[in-house]
């Protein structure tokens, strides 16, 4: 398998209009903007230090649970999950539930007795959960987070930064069911007998908004993460301990997208490399993007932190059908690899047969090069 880097430059001639950048003000003691494409920070305030943050545990708890446990799971209630206190589905001990609608109460309703009875159901215990919730958020990157349990009740050691959590809720939303449910404003759930409502009034204030999660306790204060999607880009945004929290998410996610720019970095159709050809009509074929992709970013950064990388064998050998995946190129952001795109044949490439020598002719010269046969010229 042969790799090489690329790079675009014609691509780097492209211009951007850069956005006027205000200064930001937030009420938050804590927060982080991320684009949620690469990671980017794009905003931050006390952004790496340490606070509780009340039920925005939930985003960890719901995708620990959707990780390891199937969402047609019937969960049985106990006596513990029952008896929860705060924000509750008001489930009672012995009800049998799916793991499905107790997400829903999870992240709609914000059921702290739906959290338990998930953690129970998938790990046997709050403590092992807990555990579970904690060695993801450091695969995540989500080095400075503890979990203790997983509804966000206040406890020690029960921690976060506005950055780690802006990291969870970026990875969470990658999970297809997740992000489903996070958006949907208001489910019918448990046979139809109970309908609920999601607490978070983004999703009706700030047009593009995705989700995903409110949270409060007098000790942590008020929280909220949410995410938007507007022209090709989505971003990410945290608070913690913030008193007027819906403003500042709405000026925190307007500030995101003023500063971000989308970009095509690669075109589906366009010739990204070629490879050669073994008995073919053609002895080298172009390779061609099987799709597009853009890049969100910095309006002066641009492709400084890009490169890809092409992943093709050595060679192919004919025939070869117009469309056919060849290779493929990987997109990397800062050395995270972000996406990979197909590489196909851009052209029909048929079967040519080699020229066969004469067999006479082909032995003479074996022979000659042994030294078996010996040539004299002149008289």
């Amino acid at each position: 398998m042969k790799k090489s880097s690329i790079l675009f430059a014609f691509l780097l001639c492209f211009s951007f209009s850069q956005p006027t950048v205000s200064a930001l003000s937030v009420s938050a003691q804590y927060a982080c903007v991320l684009d949620a494409q690469t990671g980017r920070v794009i905003f931050e305030k006390n952004a790496r230090e340490r606070h509780s943050m009340a039920s925005t545990t939930k985003i960890m708890t719901a995708l620990v649970a959707l990780e390891n446990s199937g969402l047609d799971d019937l969960v049985t209630v106990s006596k513990n999950a029952a008896g929860t206190e705060g924000t509750s589905l008001y489930l009672k001990a012995g009800d049998k539930v799916t793991l499905r609608d107790l997400l829903y109460g999870l992240m709609l309703q914000s059921g702290n007795d739906a959290a338990i009875a998930i953690a129970e159901h998938v790990a046997g215990s709050v403590d092992e959960f807990a555990a579970l919730m904690t060695a993801r958020a450091k695969t995540i990157g989500a080095k400075n987070t503890s979990f203790k349990n997983p509804n966000g009740l206040d406890e020690d050691g029960h921690y976060t930064t506005a950055y780690d959590l802006a990291l969870i809720a970026r990875e969470a939303l990658k999970n297809e069911t997740f992000a489903e449910i996070v958006a949907t404003k208001s489910k019918t759930i448990r046979d139809g007998t109970q309908t609920i409502t999601n607490h978070n009034k983004m999703l009706n204030m700030y047009q593009g908004c995705v989700g995903v999660k409110t949270g409060f306790t007098k000790k942590t204060g008020r929280c909220l993460v949410s995410s938007a999607k507007r022209d090709g880009k989505q971003v990410v945004a945290v608070t913690l301990n913030a008193p007027d929290d819906w403003n500042d998410h709405t000026n925190m996610l307007n500030f995101a997208f003023e500063n971000t720019v989308c970009f095509p970095l690669i075109a589906a159709g366009m010739t990204v490399n070629s490879i050669t050809v073994k008995n073919g009509t053609s002895q080298s074929l172009e390779l061609t993007a099987e799709r597009d992709f853009y890049l969100s970013e910095s309006p002066d950064t641009k492709f400084k932190n890009a490169r890809l990388t092409c992943k093709l064998p050595d060679s192919i050998t004919a025939p070869v059908t117009k469309g056919e995946v060849i290779g493929a190129v990987e997109i990397y952001y800062q050395d995270t690899l972000l996406d990979t795109i197909n590489l196909i044949a851009a052209a029909d490439v048929g079967f040519k047969e080699a020229e066969k020598d004469d067999l006479f002719l082909k032995y003479f010269k074996k022979l000659l090069l042994s030294g078996c046969v010996k040539v004299k010229f002149g008289v």
